[in-house]
């Protein structure tokens, strides 16, 4: 059989390939998995974004000039010669936009495995961990799709809080209500992070975000205030407040830090707007710093315990889902793009911010989906 992978020009986000290969034989200790479904949204554009500067090329490697882009999904056993992982097991984890993928498990679990893969070696192992999904407490087949769409940005969102209250959110609080300003506020894991902020005491949400995405964004109820990018007056230029920059925008990060001459701190975590990705230097105010969440998981696991932080996402999570979920109100409608043309024009909307921000895509590659 054929498998298909889903390729892009790593200078070149717009350009695409769609290459079909024969698999070759399985080798001893490898196993085969079918990926059934993956989701796509701004997160894995960021992935493509820093692919360089943060190695998420050196997941999957492709010829020289292109890329495979990782992407959350779920996959499931065709073949194995590892006498750990069944044929028919499902697994969630780091996939890439492709029919199938080979792994090579290694410190097998009842909870799952990791790849090891020597190209993989040094690169975190968060990105490395499948999670068989019969003892994955963060799974139910009801909620498959949210969890490829929502849970890894949700555990960044939750580091983001994590991290901004574990630092006093850096002063912004101190002699009152501190501002938390986020950009790309229709984002998943910008709405994520406030729906933990929202929680906290002493804080007030502000989300940022074209004018076309207001009445969504304050539809999900967890910004005290959304203003679009070009109200930014409306706030005193002198409010204590940190910037948590999602869309990546070089221009609007200026902006901020020339307007606000009390600006405590400025986190970049993604890159939505990715024509308008720019550098942080010679800004006024505070350096921005890239977030990386597996700095702060590594941190909590050795203060807490990986149980305990397991126990604390998991409860987070079931929050998060119960609201995500509310048939009353929903903030994510699902919809699935199955067969390569469908995939490709799903990437091209992704990449390109178009389309509705309350809706979600799950893509296969792979014959006889189960999306």
């Amino acid at each position: 059989m054929n498998a298909t992978d889903f390729l892009v020009r790593k200078d070149q986000l717009a350009v695409t390939e769609l290459r079909e290969t024969p698999e070759s034989p399985l080798e001893d200790g490898r196993v085969r998995l079918r990926v059934e479904k993956f989701a796509l949204t701004s997160n894995n554009i960021t992935y493509a974004a820093f692919g360089e500067a943060m190695n998420y090329w050196g997941f999957y490697p492709a010829e020289r000039g292109w890329g495979r882009i990782p992407v959350w999904g779920f996959g499931s056993v065709v073949e194995s010669l590892h006498p750990a992982v069944a044929v028919g097991e499902k697994f969630y984890g780091y996939y890439p936009m492709s029919s199938s993928v080979v792994l090579q498990p290694v410190r097998p679990s009842p909870e799952g495995f990791f790849d090891g893969a020597e190209h993989r070696a040094a690169l975190h192992a968060v990105y490395n961990n499948y999670a068989r999904c019969s003892a994955d407490p963060f799974y139910t087949p009801q909620t498959e799709d949210v969890q490829a769409l929502l849970r890894p940005l949700f555990i960044t969102s939750w580091l983001i809080d994590d991290f901004l209250a574990d630092n006093n959110f850096f002063g912004a609080s101190d002699n009152g209500e501190g501002l938390m300003l986020l950009s790309s506020a229709s984002s998943k894991t910008a709405y994520g992070t406030a729906f933990q902020l929202a929680q906290r005491q002493g804080i007030e949400v502000v989300g940022l975000t074209s004018a076309a995405n207001l009445e969504f964004c304050r539809s999900l109820g967890c910004y005290r205030r959304v203003l679009s990018y070009e109200q930014l007056d409306q706030i005193a230029a002198d409010a204590a407040c940190v910037y948590i920059d999602f869309a990546g925008n070089a221009g609007l990060r200026k902006t901020i830090h020339t307007r606000f001459t009390n600006l405590k701190y400025s986190s970049s975590i993604g890159g939505t707007h990715v024509e308008q990705l720019g550098g942080a230097r010679d800004l006024p105010g505070p350096r921005a710093t890239l977030f990386f969440a597996p700095a702060q998981i590594k941190k909590r696991n050795a203060e807490w315990g990986a149980d305990s932080l397991g126990q604390r996402l998991l409860k987070a999570w079931q929050g998060f889902v119960g609201t995500v979920c509310d048939p009353a109100a929903p903030w994510l409608v699902v919809e699935h793009h199955t067969g390569p043309d469908a995939v490709k024009a799903a990437y091209a909307a992704v990449l390109g911010g178009r389309g509705d921000p309350r809706v979600g895509h799950m893509l296969s590659l792979a014959a006889n989906s189960s999306a």
